[in-house]
């Protein structure tokens, strides 16, 4: 290939009323991309290093203070981790934590209390020193059915006696006023059938109702409520009360991480391969694209049926199975699925036509990949790379996540004091946070960035070559290499563009949650409007860095400078560039809401048949594959959306350098374009 730089002679055709740019000017040699090339924009390439320098150092400090068992494992009244040896009292043995109060005080016990056929037990009582019963009671858990560890040796240790726990031990309602109990509030609850979720014993609905049915007869002289009983026995409050909602996150995330790991990366990748390899061949692209809108349509309102009859399910269980609010949940799931359906149906109706003009632009794009099949291949090893980086950085953001500090809270209950303990994290670990989705976002920005160049200019040598037999997989080779030695600093400070955009649209998402907690008006539609203007923003510079991208390829220029002879050249060719550029996204949607539905879907069904029960919600793990999947999917896709872009751009500079004669695009690439976009 012959030299080709970006300071090319251009002329003038515009005045300085109505400047749109100098158009392009081939030298006479000009045979293709340029061969020689020099570093571009190297302080993003330093820039970047530094931050995962710094991101690494960041991991190992939290790697050597914190304890990633904080964020899996629940913690005891006295700051014991349950299933684990962390805390003065080796709990190894005591996985689980059973609640005791309504500040989440619990003691961990070796497995969840399973009291089948009576549910409930007034008459037994789980306290911070163990199992209490009253002599002669009628209590019907022996002591080897809840195995509580050993609460001797701790400092806080409260231990129920007959007048503390029992006042009147003929009369079992008498209990849960006492001191001990104190309505949900002191050291002692009773003995209730539970299921395990998260390493926490969690109250069955129906253990609670027959407690309230015992301690809270019809005698108005009670002095308490059934919905304070109520109260108590919702377990899920007091994990919400207890634990930060990041402690929750993470723990499911390691739960079902070898799902995230297994479904997360590799079904994005086997379904996305299998979807671009189907449009690159002749004949099947119309196919593919309109069973692959109806099989979106068809996942979602299968899913809609499925959350339909869980609920059906659930809510006919006898004994029941599911909280009334998971029901809801999976009801109203239902309904919002449907929905979703439903506009699907209607948005793929208004595009119909965008989407067959938009296939004839994946059709010429197809013509390149097949010339160069290698480069079918490269979103996989752009997924391997985006697993390597998120393998580590999620080790480093749990171990950030559990670098809190312990904290003790004390309540008082009547003569005595209540000693609750509890994680929370600090400043510093919050300010770690954001630096840590900072390095998320710059490094996934610049994976894509990197391949675009990459593409780009394996594309551009397709279609500035005379000869297309000289065109091949190594051409691919030879663009890989090319763009990671001088151009990894222009993808660097596309990329750290994108991701300040971002950070600075989640710092506003930020803000809009504690807006919502403040009730402020006012507050939620400026910060509302600040969101748009930003989501624009980050649309309008992610099109015009794809076009700068090619630009580099093409001309080997630095980013500044490619950005900028991209505007000018795609406002010379205004319609022609917005109207293609347009509708071709509607195959690349289609690709990616087609690969990110069915993993998500599948994800849904392997989690919860597995681990279901175990998990705090199936919404995080569900959320962060989705995530995956939909990157994933993007780099899949991209494939053919920067093909079109670059088929596209390439074309255009062709008409402005050369003469009708002399231009590089074939007859039939021609002809499509100017048949249905007039310039």
């Amino acid at each position: 290939m012959t030299m080709m730089s970006a300071s090319a002679s251009r002329s003038a055709d515009n005045d300085d009323d109505n400047y749109m740019g100098e158009k392009l000017s081939a030298p006479p040699d000009f045979n293709g991309p340029t061969s020689r090339r020099h570093f571009t924009d190297i302080l993003c390439t330093l820039l970047l290093w530094a931050m995962w320098i710094s991101m690494t150092g960041l991991g190992i400090y939290a790697m050597q203070r914190g304890d990633y068992r904080l964020i899996l494992y629940p913690l005891d009244y006295a700051g014991n981790l349950c299933g684990t040896d962390k805390g003065s009292i080796d709990m190894t043995n005591f996985p689980y934590l059973y609640y005791v109060n309504d500040y989440t005080g619990g003691v961990c016990v070796k497995t969840c209390p399973k009291l089948d056929g009576y549910l409930a037990d007034p008459y037994t009582l789980v306290t911070y020193d163990g199992l209490f019963q009253v002599t002669g009671s009628n209590a019907n858990v022996t002591t080897s059915l809840i195995d509580i560890a050993d609460y001797s040796n701790s400092n806080n240790t409260l231990t129920c006696t007959t007048d503390l726990c029992y006042p009147d031990t003929s009369d079992p309602t008498s209990s849960f006023t006492s001191i001990g109990v104190n309505g949900g509030n002191g050291f002692a609850y009773y003995a209730l059938d539970t299921y395990e979720v998260m390493w926490r014993c969690v109250f069955r609905d129906e253990a609670t109702e027959k407690l309230n049915a015992i301690v809270n007869p019809t005698n108005s002289n009670n002095n308490f409520t059934a919905e304070v009983v109520k109260d108590m026995s919702t377990q899920n409050e007091h994990i919400k009360q207890g634990y930060d909602i990041w402690h929750n996150l993470f723990g499911d995330l390691w739960e079902t991480r070898y799902f995230i790991l297994g479904l997360g990366f590799g079904a994005p990748l086997v379904v996305g391969f299998f979807y671009a390899f189907l449009l690159r061949i002749p004949g099947v692209l119309p196919i593919v694209v309109w069973v692959s809108i109806l099989a979106t349509i068809g996942i979602v309102f299968t899913g809609a049926w499925y959350a339909g009859e869980t609920a059906v399910k659930w809510k006919a269980a006898d004994p029941p199975e599911r909280t009334d609010n998971e029901i809801m949940v999976a009801t109203y799931a239902s309904y919002a699925l449907y929905i979703v359906g439903g506009l699907l149906i209607l948005l793929f109706l208004f595009m119909r036509k965008r989407i067959q003009l938009a296939m004839g632009c994946v059709k010429e794009t197809a013509k390149a990949i097949t010339t160069m099949p290698l480069i079918i291949l490269f979103p996989v090893f752009q997924g391997l790379g985006f697993m390597a980086f998120m393998i580590a950085w999620t080790v480093y953001a749990i171990n950030i996540a559990s670098m809190g500090e312990y904290s003790t809270n004390t309540y008082a209950a009547g003569p005595i004091q209540i000693s609750v303990r509890s994680f929370e994290f600090s400043d510093f670990v919050e300010k770690c946070g954001w630096y840590m989705l900072f390095c998320f976002f710059w490094t996934g920005q610049f994976i894509l960035a990197l391949g675009e160049i990459i593409f780009a200019m394996a594309v551009s040598k397709w279609y500035f070559s005379r000869d297309k037999s000289n065109i091949g997989s190594t051409t691919v080779i030879t663009s890989i290499t090319t763009s990671m030695i001088y151009h990894s600093g222009t993808a660097a400070f596309g990329a750290l563009l994108i991701a300040i955009v971002k950070m600075i649209r989640s710092f506003i998402a930020y803000l809009q949650r504690k807006a919502e907690e403040m009730n402020s008006s006012i507050a939620k539609a400026v910060l509302c409007c600040f969101q748009c203007c930003f989501f624009c923003l980050e649309k309008c510079m992610r099109f015009l860095n794809k076009n700068a991208y090619i630009q580099t390829a093409i001309f080997g220029s630095s980013f500044c400078t490619s950005a900028r002879e991209a505007f000018f050249l795609i406002l010379r060719n205004a319609a022609r560039v917005a109207a293609i550029s347009y509708v071709s996204g509607g195959v690349v949607f289609v690709g990616k809401v087609f690969i990110t539905t069915l993993t998500t879907g599948i994800a849904y069904f392997a989690i919860d048949h597995y681990v279901g029960d175990e998990l705090y919600s199936i919404i995080g793990p569900l959320f962060f594959i989705a995530a995956i999947a939909w990157f994933i999917a993007g780099m899949f896709m991209s494939i053919y959306d920067m093909g079109i872009a670059t088929i596209l751009q390439c074309f255009v500079a062709d008409e402005e350098m050369f003469t009708e004669d002399q231009r590089y695009a074939e007859g039939s690439l021609k002809t499509w374009v100017d048949g249905h976009v007039s310039k």
